[in-house]
């Protein structure tokens, strides 16, 4: 139907309106076998390498820094786990497309375009996840493949490319790209490339990635890990001490050392008479400790630059309080990142589109992450009757929908009503409740109908005399005999205690319903 409507409003257009933009349908970054091999450049890894690495992004060259940042993520299991964590917190919320003008129909019949086309994409999910990839890195892009269906731009598809393919230039600080065809790089074409940059903080977008400052601790951690693993090699297993006589021959002594590497191989071996062999262990449990504090204290501060704080990603102590001041602090970053995102789809996907299809370059609309933390709905609920009943405050029916999350009726499609109103004088009952479940032919106010209303009585009140004398029931299942149940019965305290017990309250509030019922019928046949 919005398509129908544009061809029209095309076929309308002015003879003096500018024609619409045509998009670049050539793949420009094709993807390269060379792509996934790495030079490895946390191999051997050091203080004066990491800075020198660092040194060469600064100037404009990041392939060895995204290399680098690509291992480190490898690599790291606690890493890996913050940034998957702080990245799904954003895929896994619903999204909408609102109008730029909610009241206008051409920008309705715009948004529920650019809402079709994103809604489309089979991979949309994996399409925001390598483009929250800048959150460690400090930028991503990825390349959209335009076409054509009925006359209309659409999306084939969204391609991540890998950062090392791009750099700046050291003349101009232009943001460029290589190619197949241009090595030494091209300028990216306008609405062809999604660029999302992660601005932690000020300065260039080379440095602006969280691995940036991650990747200090990463080295330092990953010494401690070297260290403590060679100090498992050397002090895990007891040391085996050999002992010969004096007198001991050449032969005795290489027997010996070889019976100590074939105990250490395989737990068993054989030694000339008159030698011994020790077995010496050693407790070095302060060193062991020093290790593990290292490697948890730099867990901790990638947990903070990651995430904000660490309560809610490391095990540790802290209060319920703490905890959930930690969870806050982590869902602004939350807030932080959708709103980020959704700019750099507004600018770089939703934009194009509306250019190239509807020729409109102000009036885009916008896409908006469901990032609200969850409340209790019911409490809203009160709250809202309590508002509009209250004080007559006027809420749009709009933001009720929105707020429950409650799909707005279409055209005849069935509604729930809510119940008949109810009835004062007989304890506020509801006429719903006694309603007679099989239809009645039988004229209002006839003795039909009582008799029916009866009926209906007699079967809803099997369950209130049930529990009005199950008191009764319990005491003649604890009689032994008919004498003994004549003698409780003869007890004036315990017919007081068993009236006491007795929940009356049902059987009244039905013979309430029937005479009610019964004198609404009988006021019809008065006023007839």
């Amino acid at each position: 139907m919005a398509k129908n409507k544009n061809k029209k409003q095309q076929q309308q257009r002015s003879p003096q309106a500018p024609p619409l933009r045509r998009p670049e349908t050539n793949e420009l970054a094709v993807a390269q076998v060379t792509d996934k091999y790495s030079e490895y450049p946390s191999n051997g890894l050091t203080p004066q390498k990491l800075a020198e690495i660092f040194r060469e992004a600064d100037a404009g060259d990041v392939l060895r820094q995204m290399e680098l940042f690509e291992e480190i993520e490898e690599k790291d299991p606690h890493l890996f786990s913050q940034l998957q964590t702080r990245k799904n917190a954003v895929t896994g919320l619903d999204f909408e497309i609102i109008p730029f003008d909610s009241d206008d129909p051409r920008d309705k019949e715009i948004a529920d375009f650019i809402e079709s086309q994103i809604g489309s994409l089979e991979s949309l999910e994996d399409v925001m996840t390598d483009l929250l990839d800048a959150i460690g890195k400090g930028f991503s892009v990825s390349e959209i493949m335009w076409g054509y269906d009925e006359g209309h731009v659409v999306v084939n598809d969204i391609r991540s490319r890998h950062q090392k393919r791009f750099f700046w230039d050291t003349v101009d600080d232009s943001f460029k790209v290589r190619t197949k065809e241009a090595p030494d790089g091209i300028l990216l074409p306008d609405s062809k490339f999604i660029v999302h940059r992660y601005k932690a903080r000020s300065g260039h977008p080379s440095r602006a990635g969280v691995l940036r400052v991650v990747s200090w601790m990463y080295l330092f951690k990953n010494y401690d890990i070297k260290d403590w693993i060679a100090f498992c090699e050397v002090y895990g297993m007891p040391l085996r001490l050999g002992k010969y006589q004096p007198g001991a021959s050449e032969a005795d002594k290489i027997a010996l050392m070889q019976a100590l590497i074939q105990i250490g191989a395989d737990a068993a071996g054989i030694i000339p008479d008159g030698t011994t062999i020790d077995f010496i262990t050693t407790e070095k449990a302060s060193s062991t400790d020093l290790y593990e504090r290292l490697a948890r204290y730099c867990d901790e501060q990638i947990s903070k630059a990651i995430l904000g704080q660490t309560l809610t990603s490391d095990s540790g102590g802290g209060s319920f309080a703490q905890s959930k001041t930690h969870n806050e602090v982590r869902h602004d970053l939350t807030v932080a990142d959708c709103k980020a995102l959704a700019a750099t789809l507004r600018r770089d996907l939703i934009r194009p589109l509306c250019i190239f299809n509807f020729g409109e370059d102000k009036r885009i609309p916008y896409l908006r992450f469901d990032c609200e933390e969850s409340e209790d709905l019911e409490q809203t609920a009160n709250i809202l009757g309590t508002l509009i009943e209250k004080t007559g405050l006027k809420v749009p029916t709009s933001y009720i929908y929105k707020k429950f999350s409650i799909p707005k009726p279409e055209g005849d499609e069935e509604v729930a009503t809510p119940s008949p109103p109810q009835i004062g004088g007989y304890g506020g009952m509801q006429l719903k409740q006694l309603e007679l479940k099989e239809p009645s032919t039988a004229p209002i106010g006839t003795q039909q109908r009582i008799d029916k209303l009866a009926d209906v009585a007699v079967k809803r009140s099997a369950g209130s005399f049930k529990k009005a004398f199950s008191p009764v029931l319990k005491m003649i299942e604890k009689a032994g005999s008919l004498e003994e149940l004549r003698d409780m019965m003869e007890d004036d305290k315990q017919v007081a205690s068993l009236l006491d017990q007795m929940d009356v309250s049902q059987v009244e509030e039905l013979l309430q319903k029937v005479m009610l019922y019964a004198d609404l019928e009988g006021r019809v046949v008065n006023n007839e």
